[in-house]
């Protein structure tokens, strides 16, 4: 029986507890194995909403599936999901053939899977009016049902602040690391302290900073206008002792690529933001290279019940 019922519950109060300790127990068992197959989970975040994050989460893991690297891509901003949109991807969720197999993510391209609840919904454009326990079990279902198969990174688009979506990742996903984006004017950047004190709090490693919308390129003179200021994401990286992974200029070419659905990064043209993000993915590399899978520190149970000593075998 659960401590959670504190002895108090009826016989059949006691047996749906069980059932939902049995549940919990396999969906554990589940998210390890999971994991288990996932060399590098990255959460994008910030502390602050419209500095860009999920341009950057979607560019970053384009960049990374670009270079060769198996890489899977999830939207855990529930209420404001984007994700489908910008890379064009209007197919829905498709049932597993057999009861009980993992769901297929949608695929961008051989090297790129991607998960968002918007292709779970019937209308993309219904509102999701959730609270917390729902959101948790969300997130953890998207490690545990989906079919992620062997992956290099798994890049995670969190909405902005440190409540339940960024807090649910890192108690569900041991290891993870934090890329934490900002502009860089001075009220993004008193946000983004914030979301660096979370990662401290949550003991989730920062692999470092981006300043995006860090100036604007003009494409016919090609001079540099820094409209939010200039500089302000390296200080803030250099006052906490992390690194500074690079700024990314204002590109209307990306921002158009993002409205249209076809991805800026993922063809063969050239600018001062597609360098940029170059410059950035092999900060990354560098830092989390795609090497052998992570073990995971906590082992599964022996078996379905839950629980490891039962001598079951």
């Amino acid at each position: 029986m659960s401590s959670s019922c504190g002895g108090s519950c009826g016989s059949e109060q006691k047996s749906s507890c069980g059932s939902g300790d049995a549940r919990l127990a396999q969906q554990e068992i589940a998210i390890t194995k999971s994991l288990g197959r996932i060399k590098n989970k990255i959460l994008v975040m910030s502390g602050k909403g419209g500095v860009g994050k999920s341009t950057v989460a979607v560019n970053l893991a384009l960049c990374l599936a670009k270079r060769g690297h198996k890489v899977g891509l999830m939207d855990v901003d529930l209420h404001g999901p984007d994700v489908c949109r910008m890379l064009n991807l209007t197919g829905g969720l498709v049932a597993p053939e057999n009861p009980g197999d993992l769901i297929p993510p949608l695929t961008f391209n051989d090297n790129l899977k991607v998960v968002s609840l918007e292709y779970m919904m019937k209308n993309r454009d219904d509102a999701i009016i959730w609270r917390g326990p729902l959101k948790i079990q969300a997130i953890r279902q998207f490690v545990a049902d989906m079919d992620w198969g062997e992956l290099d990174y798994l890049i995670i688009d969190a909405p902005p602040g440190t409540g339940d979506e960024p807090l649910s990742v890192a108690q569900t996903m041991p290891g993870v690391h934090a890329v934490v984006v900002t502009t860089p004017q001075a009220v993004a950047l008193a946000d983004v302290r914030k979301s660096i004190n979370f990662c401290k709090m949550v003991n989730m490693p920062i692999v470092g900073v981006v300043e995006n919308m860090s100036g604007f390129v003009c494409p016919h003179c090609g001079e540099t206008v820094d409209i939010f200021s200039k500089g302000g994401g390296e200080r803030t990286a250099r006052d906490f002792d992390l690194p500074f992974l690079g700024r990314v200029p204002m590109d209307p070419r990306v921002v158009m690529a993002g409205d249209s659905g076809v991805p800026y990064l993922s063809t063969d043209e050239d600018s001062p933001a597609i360098k940029a993000f170059d410059g950035v993915v092999v900060a990354i590399e560098q830092r989390l290279p795609p090497g052998p899978a992570m073990v995971n520190p906590f082992a599964a149970p022996s078996c379905a019940c839950g629980v490891s000593a039962c001598g079951s075998k």
